[in-house]
């Protein structure tokens, strides 16, 4: 497995510098104000991943302010106790993506975020305090608890929430190949810590975090 430095150096050359790799990067929030997000905003932006997901995200986001009305604010105590007349009614409702089994998720996440409230005393509280070494782990606790949320629709909700981690696009995936890391998209818990091992070993090298790292794999190659 090559060091960070050497699929760096590989990324530069391509992207034309160091600087034109990392122009327009925005930087994780701390855990500080991670830990300040409210869980309505969490609720929220599960739901957009988890309707962008094999869908246009265009679409969905020209929606977005009939969603915000039809779920109402993503309030996780009303969501999780969504009656049949309130489902029955968003599966009719022309202002959102009328998916039945998705709209269902966002029920189901809303009972999920309050289960994490009742023992960390909110989401947000909760991501933060998650250890950025066991980002893996994190993905994989979505996965199993939370509706949807496996695979990219995870990984893209953190992103999009300011998290630390990275994106198991193509060109990651097609670096982590090349160095011998995993042999094809990872989709079992081995080959995902056989992932975070790589990630964590690159970030002790070099004192980045999970997110420029995952840049700098996916520029690499693709």
């Amino acid at each position: 497995m090559r060091t960070l430095n050497d699929i760096l150096a590989i990324s530069s050359e391509r992207k034309g510098g160091e600087t034109a790799l990392f122009e327009g990067f925005e930087p994780s929030l701390t855990a500080g104000e991670i830990s300040q997000i409210p869980d309505d905003r969490w609720l929220a932006q599960m739901t957009r991943s988890i309707f962008q997901a094999g869908f246009n995200w265009k679409v969905v986001d020209s929606m977005w302010p009939g969603f915000e009305t039809a779920f109402r604010g993503f309030d996780p105590g009303p969501c999780a106790f969504m009656d049949d007349v309130w489902f029955d009614a968003l599966v009719t409702d022309k202002s959102i993506v009328r998916h039945g089994p998705k709209i269902r998720a966002v029920q189901e996440n809303a009972a999920f975020i309050l289960d994490i409230r009742k023992e960390h005393g909110g989401f947000g509280r909760f991501i933060a305090d998650w250890p950025a070494p066991e980002f893996a782990s994190l993905l994989l606790r979505l996965k199993s608890d939370g509706s949807r949320l496996g695979g990219a629709t995870g990984q893209y909700f953190l992103r999009f929430m300011g998290v630390d981690g990275y994106i198991l696009s193509r060109d990651v995936v097609g670096r982590l190949v090349a160095e011998g890391v995993i042999d094809k998209a990872p989709s079992s818990k081995k080959s995902m810590m056989a992932v975070q091992a790589a990630f964590n070993t690159w970030a002790d090298q070099s004192g980045r975090s999970l997110k420029e790292i995952s840049r700098i794999l996916a520029t690499s190659t693709g």
